[in-house]
């Protein structure tokens, strides 16, 4: 099989150059635009600013659309909260100013996030930045802050492929580990139902891939696991019988998956198609959402797991107000009529984070805001937030898996919990029939 972990170097620092070398071109017209009007103008209308500006690149369309879901909802329930006493006090001003976002549409491409990125720094003047949903937004996002030093506040995207693009100092990310977390899970559910311990694998050609790909070929083989891997493959293919016919041959009776949705869903029918039905099936980032799992069609989505990093399960409450993870997974499902997200408590938890570290700051000044993020020990919706010396905190994370459902037609039950005891288990894990 093919060693995709040796082109691990190359193919992420050549995506890194050029994202970062796009996003520059479009952040430099910009600024030049910008640098066009009369100094008066600008200066003018920096005086104006009442309120603080928060960046907010955001898939809302494209294949991460399921990611950027429940935006703008829990943004504007978590910027309610910050700003119903007037917002962060800021001592130069010597009064209190509320929070605004600005979020533009990233449509789920990596130079779009950094162009976005750009754009809110340099045209728009923002105070900080937010970025959250896999390392397709994130890692461009955080790129561009770390050029024009723009504090940033990411989560939802592994640690690994973030940390490949640093080290930074106005970047702070919160999210667990493909090598710490994600292995431990997904082993711990195959440990559960007796198998060969031969894995076909089946993972994008983008930083996750690239990852996740490496990290388990090193741990997994420790674990006594054969992985099966014809390399990555680009967004959008449409025929996955080499690969399915490589597992077959293989007889493997595990499949590991990290793909955006409808790869993962066009993959899993051809699966069913060619005859190949492991006894487990466990999917990064394509199956974390209901809808995925319903546009599966019939039964597909049965059995099949996952990670679960947030549910109504969750011991954890907001700072801001109080409210528990299910008190937001209900108000979720009582104002929209959908079942709840795991990204939503994510989203919330990026402004617990930055409302403390501003109220902390009571300052517009960009480095001391970077300062106050840095000092960061807070217990959010999602768990507790303190970053270490590389700028990134790692948040609980336990495995589940899609079984029929009573209220909507599919739920999640978390299945394994030996990571995180203290959430606990609400189904047991089943073999794929």
């Amino acid at each position: 099989m093919e060693d995709t972990g040796k082109k691990k170097k190359g193919t992420e620092a050549l995506n890194r150059r050029d994202f970062v070398k796009k996003s520059a071109i479009a952040a430099g017209t910009v600024l030049a635009a910008s640098n066009s009007l009369p100094k008066i103008i600008r200066t003018a209308e920096a005086a104006q600013r009442d309120h603080i500006l928060i960046g907010r690149p955001n898939p809302t369309t494209g294949p991460l659309a399921g990611f950027g879901e429940g935006s703008p909802w829990a943004d504007e329930i978590a910027i309610k909260e910050i700003n119903k006493n007037g917002g962060i006090y800021i001592k130069k001003l010597g009064k209190k100013l509320p929070i605004k976002i600005k979020m533009i549409d990233t449509e789920s491409n990596p130079s779009k996030a950094g162009e976005a990125a750009a754009r809110l720094i340099v045209r728009d003047k923002v105070d900080l930045m937010l970025a959250y949903h896999t390392p397709d937004t994130v890692n461009p996002v955080t790129a561009i802050c770390e050029r024009y030093k723009m504090p940033s506040i990411s989560l939802d995207a592994p640690l690994e492929p973030w940390l490949g693009g640093g080290p930074y100092k106005w970047a702070y990310h919160a999210f667990w580990s493909v090598e710490k977390d994600i292995v431990p899970v997904y082993t711990g559910i195959w440990d559960e139902i007796k198998t060969n311990k031969k894995v076909g694998v089946l993972m994008a050609n983008d930083p996750d891939g690239v990852s996740w790909s490496k990290v388990f070929k090193e741990e997994g083989g420790k674990m006594g696991y054969e992985l099966f891997d014809l390399g990555r493959f680009p967004y959008g293919l449409q025929d996955f019988s080499p690969f399915i016919n490589a597992w077959k041959k293989n007889k493997c009776e595990i499949l590991l998956a990290n793909t955006i949705p409808p790869d993962f869903i066009t993959a899993w029918r051809q699966c069913k198609r060619l005859g190949f039905v492991p006894k487990v099936a466990t999917v990064g980032k394509a199956l974390l959402f209901p809808s995925v799992a319903k546009a599966l069609g019939g039964d597909l989505a049965n059995g099949i797991s996952t990670e679960v990093w947030w549910s109504p399960h969750h011991p954890f409450s907001s700072s801001l107000s109080g409210m528990t993870a299910k008190q937001m997974c209900d108000r979720w499902t009582k104002e929209t009529g959908k079942e709840w997200l795991q990204p939503l408590g994510f989203k919330y938890a990026g402004y617990e984070i930055a409302a403390d570290a501003l109220k902390r700051a009571a300052s517009l000044d960009k480095d001391t805001i970077r300062q106050a993020i840095g000092a960061t020990d807070i217990k959010t919706i999602v768990g507790p937030i303190k970053y270490n010396s590389e700028n990134y905190a790692r948040t609980p994370l336990v495995g589940g898996q899609w079984a029929k459902g009573t209220t909507f037609p599919w739920d999640v039950k978390i299945t394994y919990n030996k990571t995180a005891p203290n959430i606990p288990k609400t189904g047991k894990t089943f073999a794929i029939s």
